[in-house]
C-alpha cells in the first residue's frame, strides 16, 4: 500500500504554511535582536527562593550585555571556537548569561543535570572533552571532588563564594570589556548545544545539535504556537539542563522578544500566583506539574485566564489532565507535541484549534515523519499499522558526539530512527503506543535501566538485577527494581535488604533515578541465552 505524501498538511491550523524561512545565523542571533528591538522589555524576571528575596530582573540590552561579557571572559581564558563548556547549575540569570555567552565564544554548551551525583558528572565532563565548567556554588562540592579525573581545567562559580581554585562570576565579569568581534559561525556545521541522552541504547551520549537545528526548531516552535512579538510572558519552571526547558522556555521565548518569569524549581503555588501577578500568557510543564497545580487546594482561586496555548512536553499528557486543567483555565490551552533530544526537541504538535486527544498531532512545517517496520527494515507501512517512527527536517541532529557507528544505526538512508512505534491516521496525526527502547520516562526524566543496573551491581549483595518501568499516576512511570541476592547475603529480612540497597543507591544516582519499587526474587526469568528478560517481568502485575 502506498501511504498518501504528507496527509498531516490538511490538517494544519488556518494560515500555518508548510514551509517556513529560517535565519542563517547563529543561535545567539536571537537574543542580539530581541535587544535591539526591545532593549528595556524584561528578558528574565527570575524568582528567587530565598525567604523575602525580590524578584530579579534582567532586560534584554542587560543579558545581552552580560552574555557579550562572558563570551569575553571565556576567551580570555583561552576558551576557542569549538571547546566545550559544561554547565552544572540551577535554573538562573546567571544560567542563561552564560549559556549564550559560551555561544558567543563560539563554543558548545554542555548542560549537566544538577541531580547527578560526582560518577554522573564525571561521566559527562570526560565524555564531551570539557575543560571549562560553570558550576553553582552550592553544587561545587560534588564537582570539585572528580575534577582531578576530568580534563577540566577552568571553573567559574556562580551565586556564592566558594573556597577553591576558582573563577567567581561577578569578578571575572568585571575583569573584562565586551568583545569587539565574535568567532564566525557555520551554522550547518557548528555544534550549539551536546545535550546527552541515551538514544535508542542505554548509554548516554551527546546528541550533536548545530546552530541551523536550533534556529529551525525555534522558528517551528515559535510559528506553530503563534507566538507574539514581544508580547508573550512565560512562566519557566522546566529545568535549563533538560532540552525541553533550553529551547521551550529560554530560547524560544528569547526568539519572540518574551519575558521569561524564571523559577528555580516548581513550586505548584508560586506558579498559580506567577500566572496570575505577572497575566502569564504560556505555561509550558510536564504533566505532573499540571497534576500538582489541579489538586492544589487553592488552584480555583487564582485568575488562570491570560493563558493561550501551551505545549506539555517530556511524557504523555493523560486526556483527562488536559480536560481538568482546560477547564481550570475556561478553555482550552493545552496542547501535546512529541520531541527528542535528537531533534532540538520538537517534531510534532497538535494543531491548537484542533487537538486530538491521545495523539502527539502532527508533523510541523518541514518535517517529515514515517512509520516504518519495526524489525528494522525501510518499509513504510500504511496508514494505521504500528512500526518504528522515523524523522527527518531541518531539527535533526548531525549524529552523536564520537559514536559513529551509534549514529549510523539511528540515522539510515537520512531518516532518523526514534525508537518509537506509532502509527498515523488518516489525517496525519500520530499516536505513540510504546517503546522499542527500554528507557523509562519518570516525570519528563529519562532513566536508562543499564546505569541504574550497573550501580546495583556494585553492591556486594546483589547477585543478578534488572531495572525496568512500571506505570504510575503521577510520574507516568516508576522505576522498579528486581534483585536476586547472592546466597550468604547478611541482611535480615527483605526490608533491610532494601534499606541498604536503596542507601547505596542515594550515594551514587541523582534521586529520580533512584528505585522506588524493589522487589526480591530467588531467580530472575532468563532467556536461552542468559539474558535477563525485562519484558517478561513488565508484564507481571507489580506485587
Amino acid at each position: 500500500m502506498v501511504v498518501a505524501p504528507k496527509p498531516w498538511l490538511s490538517s494544519y491550523s488556518s494560515g500555518m504554511p508548510s514551509s517556513l524561512e529560517y535565519p542563517e545565523a547563529p543561535l545567539y542571533h536571537f537574543l542580539k535582536q530581541s535587544a535591539s528591538q526591545y532593549p528595556d522589555r524584561p528578558a528574565i524576571i527570575y524568582q528567587d527562593p530565598s525567604e523575602g528575596a525580590e524578584p530579579v530582573t534582567r532586560t534584554y540590552q542587560a543579558l545581552d550585555e552580560e552574555s557579550d561579557r562572558f563570551a569575553a571572559a571565556l576567551a580570555s581564558l583561552g576558551v576557542e571556537k569549538g571547546d566545550r563548556v559544561a554547565y552544572y547549575i540551577q535554573n538562573s540569570p546567571e544560567l542563561i548569561a552564560g549559556f549564550y555567552g559560551i555561544l558567543k565564544a563560539g563554543a558548545v554548551p554542555v548542560p549537566c543535570n544538577v541531580m547527578y551525583q560526582a560518577e554522573e558528572l564525571s561521566y559527562h565532563l570526560n565524555d564531551s572533552g570539557a575543560q571549562t565548567l560553570l558550576c553553582e556554588a552550592n553544587l561545587y562540592p560534588t564537582a570539585q571532588g572528580i575534577l582531578e579525573e576530568t580534563g577540566v581545567s577552568r571553573v567559574v562559580v556562580a551565586g556564592g563564594e566558594v573556597e577553591g581554585d576558582v573563577l567567581h562570576w561577578e569578578e571575572l565579569l568585571d575583569s573584562v570589556s565586551p568583545p569587539e568581534n565574535l568567532p564566525a559561525i557555520g551554522i550547518e556545521q557548528d555544534l550549539a548545544l551536546l545535550p546527552y541522552t541515551g538514544g535508542t541504547t542505554g548509554v548516554p551520549k551527546g546528541a550533536m545539535l548545530t546552530h541551523a537545528n536550533l534556529v529551525a526548531n525555534a522558528v517551528q516552535f515559535r510559528d506553530w504556537f503563534g507566538y507574539e512579538p514581544g508580547g508573550e510572558v512565560f512562566v519557566a519552571t522546566l529545568p535549563l539542563f533538560h532540552i525541553g526547558g533550553i529551547a521551550g522556555v529560554m530560547s524560544v521565548p528569547i526568539s519572540c522578544g518574551g519575558t521569561i518569569v524564571l523559577f528555580r524549581r516548581f513550586n505548584a503555588e508560586r506558579v498559580l500566583r506567577a500566572i496570575q501577578d505577572y497575566r502569564a500568557t504560556r505555561f509550558l510543564g510536564v504533566p505532573t506539574m499540571y497534576i500538582a497545580l489541579l489538586n492544589h487546594e487553592t488552584a480555583g482561586d487564582y485568575d488562570l485566564s491570560s493563558l493561550r496555548p501551551s505545549r506539555t512536553s517530556a511524557a504523555p499528557l493523560p486526556a483527562a489532565v488536559k480536560e481538568a486543567f482546560d477547564g481550570l483555565v475556561g478553555r482550552p490551552v493545552l496542547v501535546e507535541g512529541y520531541g527528542l533530544t535528537e531533534t532540538s526537541p520538537l517534531t510534532h504538535a497538535n494543531p491548537v484549534d484542533d487537538a486530538r486527544g491521545g495523539s502527539i498531532g502532527v508533523p510541523l512545517p518541514d518535517t517529515e515523519a514515517r512509520v516504518f517496520d519495526a524489525d528494522g527494515g525501510l518499509e513504510e507501512l500504511p496508514q494505521g499499522e504500528i512500526g518504528e517512527l522515523a524523522l527527518r527536517g531541518p531539527q535533526v541532529m548531525k549524529g552523536y558526539w564520537q559514536r559513529p557507528q551509534e549514529t549510523a544505526e539511528a540515522i539510515r538512508e537520512g531518516w532518523f530512527f526514534t525508537g518509537d512505534l506509532a502509527y498515523m491516521d488518516e489525517r496525519g496525526y500520530f499516536f505513540i503506543v510504546d517503546r522499542k527502547k527500554d528507557v523509562i520516562n519518570a516525570a519528563g526524566f529519562k532513566v536508562w535501566p543499564r546505569e541504574v543496573e550497573e550501580v546495583l551491581y556494585q553492591h556486594p549483595s546483589v547477585r543478578v538485577a534488572a531495572v525496568l518501568g512500571v506505570p504510575d499516576d503521577y510520574r507516568g512511570e516508576t522505576v522498579r527494581a528486581v534483585i536476586a541476592l547472592k546466597d550468604g547475603h547478611e541482611f535480615d529480612g527483605e526490608e533491610s535488604a532494601r534499606s541498604d540497597i536503596l542507601a547505596h543507591c542515594q550515594r551514587h544516582l541523582a534521586n529520580y533515578k533512584i528505585p522506588r519499587i524493589v522487589d526480591f526474587r530467588d531467580e530472575l526469568p532468563v532467556s536461552a541465552a542468559g539474558k535477563v528478560l525485562r519484558r517478561v517481568m513488565r508484564d507481571e502485575s507489580t506485587p
